[in-house]
């Protein structure tokens, strides 16, 4: 369980909160449930989404289960630099930080080194099961990095990916259940069904035994 750091003793220092995880996983709802306990000890928050999300709402950040918190909608990181800075927010939440390049890790980092608390929320991977956008760099330079989990749709067992239930490549599709849908490592990579495979490393041993 996360543990919020003590804000009295470090008042002057600034540091970076990851929520990530799957689709379906509630990212969303508990970056809601930080910044707004923020907000009752009179903290001045200031929340932000990228433009490209408007699945449920232009101006508000909204969760699966529809809590919803008052957000800026940017089409850039350094806006939120710009306008946290304008407005001398001390909380800065971030959520669906995936669709950022990689200039929010930097913007992240000087909000930080600026005496703010920073807490972004986003995909850990893409619908493939690999890294999403500037996601790992951000769970590098945080300082606390909480990873939740949906629950499999198929098992019932904690889901850690994020299937892509319709045909497309693109990397960035907007959707919820009709178009994705959280699965265990089981079921997304269909393990059951897949031959064993040698692992990368021993596909070369028969040529690293010929040279020895």
């Amino acid at each position: 369980m996360f543990v919020e750091p003590n804000m009295k003793s470090q008042h002057h220092v600034g540091w970076i909160e990851v929520i990530t995880g799957c689709m379906f996983s509630g990212k969303t709802e508990e970056l809601i449930r930080r910044v707004t306990r923020a907000k009752i000890a009179r903290q001045q928050v200031m929340m932000f989404k990228p433009a490209l999300d408007n699945r449920y709402h232009s101006k508000h950040i909204v969760s699966h289960d529809a809590n919803a918190i008052y957000s800026q909608t940017v089409e850039s990181a350094q806006e939120i630099w710009q306008m946290a800075q304008a407005q001398e927010a001390k909380v800065i939440g971030i959520d669906e930080g995936q669709f950022f390049d990689e200039a929010i890790v930097e913007v992240c980092n000087a909000l930080a080194n600026a005496g703010k608390r920073v807490i972004v929320a986003g995909l850990d991977m893409d619908y493939r099961g690999k890294p999403f956008g500037p996601m790992p760099f951000l769970m590098a330079v945080a300082e606390f990095v909480t990873k939740v989990h949906a629950i499999c749709v198929i098992s019932g067992e904690l889901a850690n990916y994020s299937y892509r239930k319709v045909n497309s490549d693109e990397t960035v599709l907007l959707g919820e259940t009709e178009v994705y849908e959280a699965r265990s490592r089981q079921y997304f990579f269909n393990l059951e069904t897949l031959p064993t495979k040698r692992l990368p490393s021993q596909e070369g041993d028969s040529a690293l035994e010929s040279c020895l």
